[in-house]
């Protein structure tokens, strides 16, 4: 059973930091495609950043390019999504999903596993 769980989140000063991270179970990372969602009160949900299997590509939402940065262990089961120079525009409720297995890299288009997400707060 595909199981991912998030945490890290909290409250944070505008120009902080945080990273969250996602821990997996019942898969093996490296074999699924990897994407970081966040949910505003009010607004769609918007994917963050998509890490592809096996690898392959890693791509940016143009709103957190250059102050995001997701990272993979696959030893430890888990993916992080480290946080710089956050803004209040940053704060939403931050969702990891999975989907795979590919044997060949895959983007995020066919994801099947949901965390319950975590919460981050910037405010002054």
């Amino acid at each position: 059973q595909l199981e991912l769980v998030e945490s890290g989140g909290g409250l944070v000063q505008p120009g902080g930091s945080l990273r969250l991270s996602c821990l997996v179970s019942g898969f093996t990372l490296k074999t699924y495609a990897i994407a970081w969602f966040r949910q505003a009160p009010g607004k769609e949900r918007e994917e963050v950043v998509c890490s592809s299997s096996q690898g392959g590509a890693t791509n940016y939402a143009d709103s957190v390019k250059g102050r995001f940065t997701i990272s993979r262990d696959n030893a430890k089961n888990t993916v992080y999504l480290q946080m710089n120079n956050l803004k209040a525009e940053d704060t939403a409720v931050y969702y990891c999903a999975a989907g795979g297995p590919y044997y060949s890299d895959y983007d995020c288009n066919d994801l099947d596993a949901w965390g319950r997400g975590t919460l981050v707060t910037v405010s002054s």
